[in-house]
């Protein structure tokens, strides 16, 4: 188990002090399992301009190529995500954008049409706005208010997960949460506001 030495204090608050926290870093497949096992909430502030996964797929391609894209509905992350919303549980992301957003972030908003129709909700922060609130460049998961998944990348590529389960970290997540949850805009408003400046 690593100890690390972090930073914690509120989004904008001014308040800074250091905290002793023990985290672990886990693999894809012990991630994957939190999806199965959260109790009643799943929660991403997704910051980064690419993701080399969503890169390397056909619906990537056929967005490039086409501008849209035919969503398989029936892959298992779709049947495990409407499994878990069809029992109430509920499944929410903030996505930053940039102006103008760059292919990739393109492609996610096309994407959150299929997300939402399998129950999650998803919202889009503009980068300035992020940058406003002193958001941080952070990719992660909060689950269950709990223990926060810290998604680790090396150029683009998901290579692991800091697991932290140290209750002033948490919290300091669940702020950014909230914050971020609070001026962001459903996708659909903001694809088509999108759409009507273009």
């Amino acid at each position: 188990m690593a100890r690390q030495l972090r930073f914690s204090g509120a989004v904008g608050s001014g308040v800074r002090s250091l905290s002793v926290d023990k985290a672990r870093i886990i693999d894809l497949d012990e991630f994957e399992g939190l999806f199965r096992t959260f109790s009643h909430s799943a929660w991403r502030l997704e910051t980064r301009r690419r993701y080399a996964s969503d890169e390397a797929t056909d619906t990537y391609r056929q967005f490039v190529d086409t501008g849209r894209v035919e969503w398989d509905e029936n892959d298992p992350y779709c049947e495990l995500i409407r499994s878990q919303t069809a029992q109430g549980k509920r499944v929410e992301r903030v996505r930053i954008v940039d102006q103008p957003p760059t292919t990739g972030q393109l492609y996610l908003l096309n994407n959150a049409k299929r997300n939402s129709r399998l129950g999650e909700d998803i919202r889009n922060l503009w980068r300035a706005d992020a940058d406003r609130l002193q958001l941080p460049p952070d990719d992660f998961w909060l689950f269950d208010g709990r223990l926060a998944a810290r998604l680790r990348f090396d150029d683009d590529h998901l290579v692991d997960v800091e697991l932290i389960t140290e209750p002033v970290e948490v919290v300091r997540y669940s702020v950014i949460r909230d914050a971020a949850w609070r001026h962001a805009v459903p996708h659909e408003a903001f694809a088509a506001k999108l759409s009507s400046s273009e």
